[in-house]
């Protein structure tokens, strides 16, 4: 496994250009710092900027000023080959919609990251693994037509970890689910984070998810309180 990341975030700012030539400023200055092997949330009222931030923190986006160093890397600095590299194997994703491949099977989508390479005979393991893990053994075959709601996202959970990333960014995971699934899920999430020590940053608007993160960050009118 390649541990967690430290994630250090200073003075973040971006800007977004709307229709007709207004900007508006999402992010007003972020400051934060992240640990190895931390579970952070991050809350706050919709438009505060919660998914841009996250989607600086995986090199999704770049932030118009400030510095997001992962493992003392400066994303920044990074040129595009270097931050596709680092989406694809240093950081995990997990979003509200599961995106799973309709025409593969729930191991095939699993280890889609890895296409990006060669896949080799321990990927293929380690998705398998991933997916007993998740609950899902008897189901590796199965199109994502044939299963629940909770199973895909469960899919999603093991596909984001198929890599062994340092950081695990996850977006609404329990948006799209029921109460029971919804804490299905967040169990996951953070049994995975302690056992492997990846580092997971949450965008909730979940109270009861919020809740059981270790530490807490809101965000209000693009700064963090």
């Amino acid at each position: 496994m390649t541990g967690g990341a430290d994630v250090a975030v200073e003075d973040v700012q971006r800007t977004f250009r709307v229709p007709g030539g207004e900007s508006v400023a999402v992010l007003r200055g972020v400051s934060f710092r992240v640990s190895s092997g931390e579970a952070v949330a991050v809350t706050g009222p919709s438009g505060s900027g919660k998914t841009t931030l996250l989607q600086i923190l995986g090199a999704m986006d770049r932030a118009d000023s400030g510095t997001v160093r992962v493992n003392g890397r400066e994303l920044g600095g990074m040129d595009e080959a270097a931050r596709a590299g680092f989406r694809n194997r240093e950081v995990g994703f997990v979003f509200q919609a599961h995106h799973l491949l309709p025409q593969l099977t729930a191991l095939e989508n699993v280890l889609v990251p890895a296409w990006a390479g060669k896949v080799t005979e321990a990927h293929v393991a380690r998705a398998s693994h991933l997916l007993e893990r998740v609950g899902l053994r008897d189901r590796m075959r199965h199109f994502p037509g044939q299963l629940s709601g909770g199973e895909r996202q469960r899919v999603a959970l093991a596909r984001a970890l198929v890599m062994e990333p340092c950081l695990l960014l996850a977006d609404e995971p329990t948006g799209a689910l029921d109460q029971a699934n919804a804490h299905a899920l967040v169990d996951l999430l953070l049994e995975l984070n302690a056992e492997i020590h990846t580092t997971l940053v949450v965008v909730t608007h979940a109270e009861a998810c919020a809740q059981r993160m270790g530490r807490r960050l809101k965000l209000e009118n693009g700064k963090s309180v």
